[in-house]
């Protein structure tokens, strides 16, 4: 991809009115840039902050060329935006990440075939669809050890996935899942989760945040901590399969790529197209955000220095069962000199609904990580 350098008052645009657009285009505004959001929803939290909040679907073709005309450049929060959207849009102006990029991302059939031929390591894997069935699973993914069914799209924080042991249990949670084209993964002993953010400018030029190590309760981000406890030969691992990634995919913008570690060895579990949970932390503790990163990838600028800006944070996500019993006490976070609290302007909290985050930077992992859990629990007023 080639994008000539897009600087302010330019117009950036973004496909998505979440969390991730919100803080994007708080940085593109802070940098001087116009925004534009494109969101069905009228209560988007980046449609809030955005210059310009364009209601509609992603595949309505008039607001779909009324951001062409508006932005000098256009990109995405979610990786799940149409292929119609980005392949409009990408017809007249400069799209980043790449179409390409976002629908191979957006697809584990199409992100694990792509990986596999990359000679990136992977899971052992089978597709699953109405034309290969499930005849062929045993093979691959043996169906008497744990494995975990995944819908090939739309499936994130825990949905659409179930684990099954047998034969019998594939049938059935491939049956509760809809029929739809799904990948089997066989489930692996996991001695870490982590997950690097790689920021990439279509100059190939490449930086890389610290590795944060990562816990999931329920198929959500719980707690992302850094430094990661991992060795430095599994941390270096990371980045440079991270940074390879990029490469293979030409990749334009902020790309997560989240990772397992299997007896010491690397496995790449998924990737985003978009910044990430797991980088919310460089708000309060790297030189540069990867939200004002995305903006300066995608804009063709220098990228900002990611070194941390305290020896050690922890994050900690809100979700929306915080709310069960009102309002929770954010007094508990303000007043704590070492915590940031980031709420995301989302105005119906539900159970399993990311509603904000807490950070906390300290000198040590595992002060952070025990004051920033420690923090979240005197939330609650139940």
């Amino acid at each position: 991809m080639t994008l000539r350098v897009i600087t302010p008052p330019a117009t950036l645009g973004m496909l998505g009115g979440g969390q991730l657009g919100r803080f994007t285009l708080m940085a593109a505004r802070a940098m001087g840039y116009r925004t534009v959001v494109l969101d069905p929803d009228p209560g988007a939290p980046a449609g809030a902050v955005a210059d310009e909040h364009l209601v509609a679907g992603y595949d309505d073709v008039t607001a779909l060329d009324r951001m062409a005309v508006a932005c000098d450049v256009v990109t995405t929060e979610f990786e799940n935006p149409p292929a119609l959207a980005l392949d409009r849009l990408a017809g007249s102006t400069p799209v980043a990440p790449s179409p390409r990029a976002v629908a191979i991302a957006q697809d584990r059939r199409l992100e694990k075939a792509f990986l596999e031929d990359s000679g990136f390591p992977v899971a052992p894997f089978q597709v699953v669809d109405a034309d290969s069935g499930l005849a062929d699973v045993p093979a691959v993914v043996p169906v008497d050890h744990p494995s975990v069914l995944k819908t090939a799209r739309l499936g994130y924080d825990g949905k659409g996935q179930r684990e099954v042991g047998s034969i019998t249990e594939l049938h059935a949670a491939w049956a509760e899942l809809g029929g739809v084209p799904c990948v089997l993964e066989r489930a692996l002993p996991l001695d870490a989760e982590l997950s690097v953010v790689v920021a990439r400018t279509a100059d190939a030029r490449v930086a890389t945040y610290p590795v944060a190590e990562n816990l999931h309760v329920n198929g959500i981000l719980d707690l992302c901590v850094v430094p990661s406890w991992a060795s430095a030969h599994v941390l270096d691992r990371a980045v440079g399969l991270g940074m390879a990634i990029a490469d293979a995919l030409d990749y334009v913008g902020v790309l997560a790529v989240e990772f397992f570690v299997v007896n010491g060895e690397l496995i790449v579990n998924e990737l985003a197209p978009r910044p990430h949970n797991s980088g919310h932390w460089t708000l309060d503790a790297a030189r540069t955000s990867q939200f004002e990163q995305q903006v300066r990838a995608v804009c063709g600028l220098g990228l900002g220095a990611t070194d941390l800006t305290a020896p050690a944070v922890a994050m900690v996500n809100l979700l929306g069962q915080l709310w069960d019993a009102g309002e929770p006490d954010w007094a508990v976070v303000l007043d704590h000199p070492r915590a940031k609290l980031h709420l995301y302007g989302k105005d119906q909290p539900r159970a399993g609904r990311k509603m904000g985050h807490l950070t906390v930077v300290g000198d040590s992992r595992e002060e952070v990580e025990t004051e920033a859990v420690r923090l979240r629990s005197m939330l609650s007023r139940g």
